[in-house]
């Protein structure tokens, strides 16, 4: 068939995405299999400017989420206050001694913990390199670009995004991301954040991805916490089998703690190590 006789396929609507996800919506929740065989867990977590689904502002609530997740690397959204001077909304500090996870940094002498809202925190490994991005768009939107070695062996490339809740800067803040890879030396790399993107046919954001990422992982849905149905946040990989069981942490206080769920995923560090440039 010749390529002006192939049909488009048709983009899905919200209703069909809502019937699916109720139909799933247990299949990928909480499931034991993330993190075993002593593989490195990564998750992502909108955390709402700590401000729950009881309209609470409660930085201990969320820390305690974040402890129950026992990530080794998680990006987190929103974890600074968004207008006039950006300041760090949770305890650094806190998250290190309970948890052992320790902030990539960014910049001296601010008193926002990340960049944009975004911050990458992780346990053991080095930062080799640090790349705030500032995203196209008509809010004031960004990315990390974090190149971590790990403990375990191997060098991971992170990029930590928040995008917009507009379509057409969704897709500049897609193609803002690929563009840089493609300027950047091939390591394993796993993007993950909230994309704000529950559509994958025509006109979906993610549709840039599959070029640099292949084909994504199956949605899961992670927004509103406390019923989720829309598949908001993701973790994709450039690297076949990179990322393994792709979850939502879904617990008591993750449901109320924020309006999105965690995701998380393991990390198969065998195959980081056995295939670094490929």
């Amino acid at each position: 068939m010749s390529d002006k006789k192939k049909i488009r396929a048709k983009p899905e609507s919200l209703s069909s995405v809502l019937v699916n996800s109720f139909r799933n919506r247990k299949k990928h929740e909480n499931d034991s299999d993330c993190g075993k065989n002593g593989f490195p867990v990564i998750a992502s977590y909108n955390v709402h400017k700590c401000v729950g689904r009881d309209r609470k502002f409660d930085p201990d609530r969320t820390s305690h989420v974040i402890q129950e997740i026992k990530a080794d690397i998680i990006a987190l959204q929103e974890a600074d206050s968004r207008f006039g001077e950006r300041t760090g909304l949770l305890d650094l500090i806190r998250l290190e001694r309970e948890c052992g996870l320790s902030p990539v940094p960014i910049a001296a002498g601010t008193k926002a913990h990340g960049w944009h809202g975004n911050v990458v925190l992780f346990k053991e490994g080095a930062v080799r390199d640090v790349h705030p991005l500032k995203l196209p768009g008509l809010e004031p939107r960004g990315a990390l670009v974090v190149e971590l070695e790990l403990k375990q062996g191997g060098t991971l490339r992170i990029i930590a995004a928040h995008f917009g809740l507009l379509r057409h800067s969704r897709a500049q803040q897609a193609k803002a991301l690929v563009e840089l890879l493609d300027t950047r030396d091939k390591h394993p790399t796993i993007l993950l954040g909230d994309l704000n993107e529950w559509r994958l046919g025509h006109g979906s954001s993610l549709n840039t991805f599959r070029d640099a990422f292949g084909t994504l992982p199956p949605a899961v849905p992670s927004f509103p916490a406390g019923m989720p149905v829309l598949a908001l946040d993701r973790i994709i990989s450039n690297r076949e089998g990179l990322i393994d069981n792709v979850t939502a942490h879904n617990s008591v206080l993750s449901r109320v703690a924020s309006d999105h769920l965690p995701l998380k995923a393991s990390i198969r560090t065998d195959i980081l190590i056995s295939n670094p440039k490929a």
